[in-house]
């Protein structure tokens, strides 16, 4: 795996952060309010401001593009960056995009992921983001990945048995497991 200077990794941070920013503006003018019938299924894990302020974009006819500096920057020097255009679902910010049908399970993993950006901010959830891709060199070592998907795992594993994601999230924070 290729070592990148501390310059470059801040540039790659401060590239995925102004993404992430771009993207949900982008998509926030179609997202859509969670319909009732998620609300219910995904309400006792999540706050309720969480679940008022998040919305949703179901894409049909097209797919989120990779971002610009994918190939400049990762790709060239020998990461294997997962492409968005095949994931089911990717959450910027408050905003939801999805790529078709949007099952509870994905809603909830990527639910968690808002709630990660509302307690770390976005410049703070791509610092961790691009961090954590660097030291695993894979998409499912990512730390705040490895959070939404034990957490997705629970819901899955007992959805009578609520616990807060947000508190979940808290305390991943408090331990430094970001």
């Amino acid at each position: 795996m290729p070592n990148l200077n501390d310059d470059l990794i801040q540039f790659i941070v401060r590239a995925v952060a102004e993404y992430i920013s771009e993207q949900r503006t982008a998509f926030s003018g179609d997202a859509m309010r969670l319909s009732v019938d998620q609300i219910s299924a995904v309400g006792p894990f999540f706050d309720d401001e969480l679940l008022e302020v998040t919305g949703v974009v179901i894409l049909t006819d097209r797919r989120v593009e990779n971002p610009s500096f994918y190939h400049l920057l990762l790709r060239d020097v020998g990461f294997q960056i997962p492409d968005f255009s095949t994931m089911s679902a990717i959450t910027f910010g408050d905003v939801v995009v999805s790529h078709g049908a949007l099952p509870d399970e994905v809603l909830f993993h990527e639910l968690v992921h808002a709630e990660q950006y509302r307690q770390l901010s976005v410049p703070r959830f791509a610092e961790h983001y691009v961090r954590g891709f660097l030291k695993e060199g894979s998409y499912y070592g990512i730390p705040l990945e490895l959070n939404a998907y034990e957490l997705e795992k629970r819901f899955e594993t007992d959805r009578m048995r609520s616990f807060s994601v947000a508190n979940e999230v808290r305390k991943w924070i408090k331990e430094g497991r970001f």
